[in-house]
């Protein structure tokens, strides 16, 4: 089985018009709340900046190299999510431009993240540390730097509507041949993001996961050996012990934008704690 190395957050950010979103839970501008989000130059991310940015937030996107805005509401920078000066430094530069604006810091989104795949026994110690380090050890980093500026900014606000969302994987749901490591890096992430949740509370601060299965990035595609890869997926591989999506496609980056949308929205300002599986019903649950 060979390695699949692939890094969500490459590649061109999108350039659909403020209007073009409009079911992403949103309906109107919000100009003083402030969203980071990761890995914004990936399939997942640019189509979350997107969503963000069409329901009026002002959305600070970073990835490991700066990615191009989408409008001019869209503020970038370079982060590595795995590296705390680089985390600490955009934070710093957040807090700025909230107090510039007279704004303050609404979520945080963790969709940066590194796929490997191969079986456990040719599994490299190397991919094992690379997959934990940007997909855990950055949400814990980005997570942690948002939740400490959220709770400066309005320490006694309970009822703010603020939010963390962390980006996993159905995989960390349900058992996967050939992505133990990968599974158990985005479990990780999601657990820790509900744990989050409990001491998040008191601050109004509510921290949700939403766990994608296929979807058509880059990060995904490039990874299968044949062009029949979407419609094995899809119909499921029992070698793999895989079974198929029942409505009958695989995920677009938009189908999960709209989650994360929804779950900073005034709509959801009473769950926290939650996993959200977005795969057409491939988790069967």
């Amino acid at each position: 089985m060979r390695s699949n190395p692939a890094v969500e957050g490459r590649g061109r950010m999108g350039a659909e018009s403020r209007e073009a979103a409009g079911t992403t839970g949103a309906a109107e501008d919000q100009p003083n709340k402030v969203v980071v989000v990761t890995g914004a130059s990936g399939g997942i991310g640019s189509a979350v900046v997107e969503a963000l940015d069409a329901a009026g937030y002002l959305v600070v996107a970073t990835d490991r190299e700066e990615p191009r805005a989408s409008s001019g509401q869209v503020l970038t920078r370079r982060m590595r999510v795995d590296d705390e000066n680089d985390v600490d430094s955009v934070f710093t530069f957040v807090d700025q431009v909230c107090s510039e604006r007279g704004a303050t810091l609404h979520g945080a989104v963790n969709v940066a993240g590194v796929l490997r795949s191969s079986r456990v026994l040719e599994t490299p110690a190397d991919d094992w540390n690379a997959l934990f380090s940007v997909n855990a050890f950055g949400v814990f980093l980005v997570s942690k730097a948002a939740l400490a500026l959220m709770r400066r900014q309005l320490p006694g606000d309970p009822r703010n509507g603020r939010g963390i969302v962390t980006v996993a994987s159905n995989s960390a749901v349900v058992p996967r041949a050939s992505m133990a490591a990968y599974a158990a890096s985005k479990a990780a992430a999601a657990h820790f993001t509900k744990s989050l949740g409990l001491e998040a509370a008191e601050f109004g601060v509510r921290c949700n996961v939403v766990a994608p299965g296929t979807t058509r990035t880059p990060m995904v595609t490039d990874g299968w050996a044949d062009p029949s890869g979407e419609e094995d997926v899809i119909a499921g591989v029992p070698a793999d012990f895989k079974t198929g999506i029942p409505l009958g496609r695989i995920a677009d980056p938009s189908d999960l934008a709209g989650v994360v949308s929804f779950l900073l929205s005034e709509s959801a300002q009473h769950m926290t704690m939650q996993d959200l599986v977005v795969d057409g019903g491939a988790a069967q649950r």
